[in-house]
Parts: C-alpha cells; structure tokens; sequence
C-alpha cells in the first residue's frame, strides 16, 4: 500500500493547456493518418472511377491492399510497443504517410499504386495503436486517464474534413491531382501532432501502476481472451455499415431521395461528438458497463436496417452506428489496459490487428453471400450476429477491479 501511495501523491501536475495540446496533436495525428490516409479513398474513389484513372473493381482492389497495410501495420506495432520505440517510429511513418501520398498524386500505374496504399495502410496501423497508447499512458501517469478517449474526435472531424477536400476542388482536379489536397493538409498537421507527442515525459517503466516490478506475462488469458473476442464480433459487426450503407440507401430509396448522399454525411456528423460522449459515460459509470450499453445501441442500429428497410432504418443505422462505432474502441482499448496495465500498447496493437482482419473478413463475407444469391439487406445480419456475439463476450470480461483483487 506504501508503493501505490507514493505513486499517487508523486503523479506529475498538468495544466488544461498541457492536456489541451496533447490531446489535439493526438486528435490531427489520427485525423491525418487514418482519415486523411484510409477514409478519404472512400470519396475520392468515385471521382477516380469517372476520370478513368481506375475501375471500380481495381478500386476495391486497391482498398484491400490498404486494409491489408493496416493489419500489417498493427501487428508490427504489438512488436514495437516500448515507449521508447513509439517515440521512434511515429516520426518514422509519419513520414512514410506523407511520402506515399506524394507518390498517388504522381502515378495512374495499377501495381504501383496498389503497393503504395498498402505502405500508406501499414503508416496508418502503426501510428493508429501508438499515438493513443503513448497518450494513454501519459495520461495514466497524472491520473487523467478518463479523458483519454477525446484523441479520438480526431477521427469524426476527420471525415467531415476528408469529404470537405474531395469535394471542394473536384472541378479543378483530376485523376491523381485529386491526392494533392490530402498531402497539402498531412504535412504541416501531421508533423505538428507528431512532433508534440514526442515530447511526452513517460518514462520506460520498470513498475506497473502498483508499484510492483513488471514481470513478463501472457498477453492472453481469462480477462483479455473474452475482451478479444468481443472486439473482434464489433470489427466484423461495424464494417458492413460503415462500408455498404451507402449502396444500401441507393438500392432502397429513389435516385433522387436526399439520404442517398446524406447517410454517410449523417454518419460523419455524429461521429464527431462520439468520443466526448461515451468517454464521459465510461467516467460516470465505468468503462466495461459503458462498453456493454455501446454494443447494445450499435447492435439496435444495424437491427434497424434489417427490421426497417427504408428511409428510417438507414437513419436510425447511420445515427447509432455513426454514434458507438469510436466509442467501442476507445471503451476496449481503456478496458483492456485497466485489466494488464504493464501491456498497454501491446495489447492495444493486438486489438487493432485484430480489428483489422475482422474488418477485411465482412467485406469478403458480404461477397460470398451476395454471389450465393443473398441480398445486400440480408447481408446486414452478419453484422447482427457479429454484435450479438461482441456482446454476449462483453459480459465475459472481468471488472478490473475484480480481476486484479482475485487471490
């Protein structure tokens, strides 16, 4: 009890303005890498289609490959998970980003730039799980872990800014001038954001937030294997939204209803404040019991589309879909470094990858289903019972505090 106590009278102080700054270099450093880099493909690939600089199949093509780099890119940060390797590499792929965006805005070659939006994927899984983990653990240090969460508004404002820079110079450009905008913006914000979270003061620690000695342990077991598996229902549940809403509204409404641009403008609009919400709500009442209510209401929104077909469904679908999908990450990430304190950024990088492959894995199922005769509405169960089975796992983890109490 004496080693805790030191440790919590000695946590360093930190003004609002500290907090202010890093939580804003942390929110432009994802805002770049994972909107900027990944989600911004998502307009730009229509623009792309009818310039003919690719079709929509080497389109889909091409995404793979991104999604691919994120997995990798993940993974390798479960090997690279010491702070002071994290201090190393965000630089490092950072810059990775910003040179592979330069090269889309210079080639129409298919190989070149499918190899290149697979390094941009693995930039984006790298600094995906370091940035926030270094941030967490920083926070962790000054007893502000609570508001670790906010990094991720970054995110949400990220797709309004992404839509803003397809859309606004698309008379002017064309083909792979249409990457010029993203690059532009990536440099000064990334480098910025980047360059902040280097200077964290958390030291490479040889105590847990105990005050014992870390010792070395496995990074599965009776609390993390259950918070994995739910994870991984999430992933596979998220994605058949988040990728085929869109397709869904133009099947179901007529061409000229206002819902088949605005649901995923509906999407990104909610997104936004996400973060500040279930953050706040895993505050007040706990990060799992947060975590079990996020997949309720996630699972609801997908429910709806199926049970609802039309213009209220894909509403209700874009709204509470829109509304969790940032929260259930920011809730398991916290939840699974509450649970093995010693491991949090490799347990946040085992996550990430394993949310990765889950979100390769629903488009890949949708495909299947969709050649076996299956309708792209009753494809949306898969991601019913990918949230149901996230959820049955959620009430399978372990409260922290029960878990670190056991004998």
């Amino acid at each position: 009890m004496l080693s805790r106590a030191v440790i919590m009278t000695s946590s360093p102080t930190v003004s609002p303005k500290q907090l202010f700054t890093v939580l804003l270099a942390g929110g432009l450093v994802l805002l770049v890498v994972h909107t900027l880099g990944r989600f911004i493909y998502t307009p730009l690939m229509p623009y792309l289609v009818a310039d003919d600089q690719i079709n929509a199949s080497q389109g889909a093509a091409i995404a793979t490959w991104n999604y691919l780099g994120y997995l990798v890119g993940a993974l390798l940060a479960i090997r690279w998970h010491r702070i002071d390797q994290i201090r190393f590499l965000l630089p490092l792929f950072m810059l990775v980003h910003v040179i592979t965006t330069l090269i889309m805005t210079q080639t129409d070659h298919l190989t070149v730039m499918s190899v290149v939006r697979w390094l941009n994927g693995v930039a984006n899984g790298v600094i995906f799980v370091q940035a926030p983990a270094l941030i967490l653990e920083w926070l962790v240090l000054r007893n502000r872990a609570s508001l670790s969460g906010l990094v991720y508004i970054g995110v949400g404002t990220g797709l309004l800014v992404s839509s803003g820079l397809v859309a606004g110079p698309a008379d002017f450009l064309e083909g792979a001038q249409r990457w010029w905008p993203a690059l532009l913006v990536s440099i000064p914000l990334g480098w910025w954001g980047v360059m902040q979270l280097r200077k964290l003061d958390v030291p490479v620690r040889d105590h847990d937030d105990s005050g014992k000695a870390i010792t070395t342990t496995p990074l599965l077991d009776r609390a993390s294997v259950p918070l994995f598996l739910s994870y991984a229902g999430a992933g596979l549940g998220y994605i058949l939204p988040m990728t085929f809403l869109p397709l869904l509204a133009n099947l179901e409404l007529p061409a000229d209803h206002f819902l088949q641009d605005g649901t995923w403008m509906l999407v990104a609009i909610v997104t936004i404040p996400s973060p500040w919400l279930w953050n706040k709500l895993g505050a007040v009442m706990g990060d799992l019991r947060a975590l079990r209510l996020n997949f309720i209401i996630q699972l609801a929104g997908v429910l709806a589309a199926v049970v609802w077909p039309g213009a209220v469904g894909l509403v209700l679908c874009a709204m509470l879909v829109g509304g969790t999908f940032v929260g259930t990450v920011l809730l398991t990430q916290r939840t699974g470094r509450a649970l093995h304190p010693h491991q949090g950024p490799r347990l946040s990088a085992a996550m990430v990858a394993l949310y990765g492959f889950t979100q390769m894995v629903g488009p890949w199922l949708t495909k299947q289903w969709l050649d076996a005769g299956g309708t792209l509405l009753s494809a949306f169960g898969i991601g019913v019972a990918a949230l149901a089975f996230g959820l049955v796992f959620a009430f399978f983890v372990p409260r922290p505090e029960v878990w670190h109490s056991r004998s």
